[in-house]
């Protein structure tokens, strides 16, 4: 499909080309000219539709706790313990400067089962002290959500990692059990959300 689409952008390239170097017959030129264009556009349409758009997800931001310097834990500074959220939220913190253990989020719903966060980084980004990564929320509106804080070793953020690939690919996000968790994960912080509305069926 692809070497047909270079083709079509190949041939309406040189329709357009005799088409303005061709100077003895002008009906032959608007012809060449106009088959050098609808050429040109189905390339790019076929292309556009194979390669499309990024999809870009939109979230929101919480209330933010004011930053102690030196700051001397791993910890959450947006949302607050508290806070009604949205159902896509960016969740912030900050960590020391000698810290190098990649750091989680995990949400505890009603169901008491834990899912792992994670944008396209899988692990929450890391930069000068600061760290994020992307939440997503799936229940109804005005339930409470436990917001976990791990730090993790290499196989305990290859489980979770992995965990959620798996889940991407049966489209069954099941939850982890407490005991599910992995050895190389330590809960570091925590605080308590509610949804501001009905979040269920969005993701």
């Amino acid at each position: 499909m692809l070497t047909s689409v270079f083709i079509s952008v190949i041939a309406g390239a040189i329709c357009l080309l005799f088409a303005i170097l061709y100077k003895k017959n002008v009906k032959a030129r608007m012809a060449l000219g106009i088959v050098g264009v609808v050429l040109l556009f189905y390339g790019g349409f076929a292309y556009g539709a194979m390669k499309p758009l990024a999809y870009l997800e939109m979230f929101d931001t919480g209330n933010k706790l004011q930053v102690e310097y030196p700051i001397k834990k791993v910890q959450v500074l947006s949302p607050i313990d508290g806070d009604a959220v949205k159902c896509r939220i960016l969740t912030l913190g900050v960590y020391p400067e000698a810290h190098d253990k990649d750091i989680w989020v995990l949400l505890r719903p009603s169901d008491e089962k834990y899912y792992p966060q994670s944008d396209y980084t899988n692990t929450s980004y890391k930069e000068k002290g600061n760290w994020q990564v992307v939440t997503r929320f799936g229940g109804d509106q005005g339930e409470t959500y436990d917001l976990f804080v791990y730090e993790t070793d290499a196989s305990a953020s290859q489980f979770f990692s992995e965990t959620i690939a798996k889940w991407k690919a049966t489209d069954d996000y099941v939850g982890l059990q407490m005991e599910e968790l992995p050895t190389g994960a330590t809960e570091i912080d925590r605080i308590q959300v509610t949804l501001e509305g009905n979040c269920r069926g969005i993701h």
